[in-house]
């Protein structure tokens, strides 16, 4: 069986570092492609007014994701008083199935200018003329989700920029991922960014179903250190009846000026 994915998530990644999956790396991106210009900001309307105009201004159209289905009509309305000579339409997962086949072709035909809309864009499309994505609550999403989202964009030749709007009020791991997300932008970066998920939630059971999460009560450098331990002594002995936790034991001197007892338990 082969799996591919542009960013796996901490228990597959983990089962092909563990060597319980073979694993290979492509970074090499299709002929003419750049890598996507990512910019985190506040939610500042000449900002977002300046990155609609600069894509219009080439022809191209926009991505805004606004991820909230009750307030996504008014986010709409918001954004069309401020950039009143474009065309803004709605998509998300709630609409009719045929209204929303129809607005997504009229989109990749270029009938309209921007498509606020939920992560239902997040998988499988393509529309080359799209090169500016602006992501509202971008601290809302994790890793995988925001390099999926941002790789919406950039399909063709031309430069693309991403926005991540992030607010005042902040967590330090959202803030931490979007630093992520804005350093890594280069093209062939999703094992990169994969990694970097890993560090952050853990790896998640393999025989379960928990995702992620265990690497977190160890630490990344220990797990690191215990998964190549464990690894080398299963390809020396087929019987695997070790104790992957058991320390080398190391000599240790200690200095003390008065009187001590340590206990061998």
């Amino acid at each position: 069986m082969i799996t591919l994915t542009a960013t796996p998530i901490p228990r597959t990644l983990n089962m092909a570092l563990s060597g319980i999956r073979d694993l290979s790396v492509m970074n090499t991106a299709p002929r003419d492609r750049l890598p996507i210009r990512t910019t985190v900001i506040p939610f500042d309307q000449d900002v977002i007014k300046d990155a609609i105009e600069r894509e219009l201004d080439r022809n191209g159209q926009i991505f805004f994701i606004h991820n909230r289905v009750q307030t996504i009509e008014k986010m709409t309305k918001r954004l069309q008083a401020v950039i009143p000579n474009a065309s803004f339409y709605i998509a998300h997962g709630q609409m009719p199935e045929k209204e929303l086949e129809k607005i997504i072709l009229d989109f990749y035909h270029n009938k309209f200018d921007v498509l606020v809309c939920t992560t239902i864009m997040e998988n499988g499309v393509d529309i080359p003329n799209v090169n500016t994505i602006i992501i509202n609550h971008a601290d809302r999403f994790g890793l995988a989700e925001l390099y999926q989202l941002r790789g919406r964009i950039g399909r063709s030749n031309h430069q693309a920029y991403a926005y991540l709007i992030m607010p005042e009020h902040t967590t330090a791991e959202a803030k931490k991922r979007l630093e992520i997300i804005e350093e890594t932008d280069a093209l062939g970066s999703g094992f990169k960014i994969a990694m970097r998920d890993l560090e952050m939630r853990g790896v998640g059971n393999i025989l379960g179903t928990k995702q992620h999460g265990i690497m977190n009560a160890i630490g990344y450098n220990y797990y690191n250190k215990l998964l190549e331990r464990a690894i080398d002594k299963y390809r020396q002995s087929m019987n695997y009846d070790y104790d992957i936790f058991e320390e080398e034991k190391s000599r240790t001197s200690i200095i003390c000026t008065f009187p001590h007892y340590i206990p061998g338990t």
